[in-house]
């Protein structure tokens, strides 16, 4: 090592390791931030409205009856150990009716929304890392959770179903769903 040139040598080889560690130690950082990195995780919660009143066929918005207030309250209930940031419900008196309890229980205003006219882009955007409850119909909520999910999966509901909830995650633009019904 006596020899300018095995002098050079040895810098040389120095700083190609040092680089190689550096350059290492870097790639590791990226890798570790990108482990680290947390999911972002979207719930959207769709019901249709509880049992209406059909006394009057040409009564194109009634309100519930009396099995509709009690099962607005059981939902009420099935919400109230999840944390919601948002409520949704058409602007008819039977979603609306089924969203108030829980809407009252959580202290959160209900925002109308138009299923015949809805961004599902914004709303998803609106509401990324959010939980959300939307109350719809028996057309609308199947057809909204298509939407979410960005392809067709359900049909409409049976006239009779009040009690069905579809469950809607998304985590980093990924979605899965359930149907689950309550009764």
């Amino acid at each position: 090592m006596n020899s300018p040139s095995a002098k050079i040598n040895y810098v040389k080889y120095l700083s190609c390791l040092l680089l190689l560690v550096g350059f290492l130690s870097c790639k590791q950082e990226a890798k570790d931030k990108e482990i680290s990195k947390e999911p972002i995780v979207s719930t959207f919660y769709l019901i249709r409205h509880a049992e209406k009143d059909t006394s009057n066929p040409n009564n194109v918005d009634p309100e519930l009856i009396q099995d509709g207030l009690d099962r607005a309250i059981r939902w009420a209930e099935v919400f109230d150990p999840i944390s919601l940031d948002a409520i949704y419900s058409t602007n008819y008196e039977r979603t609306l009716m089924t969203a108030a309890p829980t809407s009252v229980k959580k202290n959160i205003d209900v925002q109308y929304y138009d299923p015949r006219d809805i961004d599902i882009q914004a709303l998803m955007a609106d509401n990324e890392g959010k939980s959300v409850l939307i109350v719809g119909h028996s057309n609308t909520t199947p057809n909204l959770t298509n939407q979410l999910l960005g392809y067709e999966k359900y049909e409409g509901m049976e006239e009779d179903d009040n009690a069905s909830l579809f469950i809607v995650r998304i985590i980093d633009s990924t979605a899965t769903d359930i149907r689950l019904k309550i009764n």
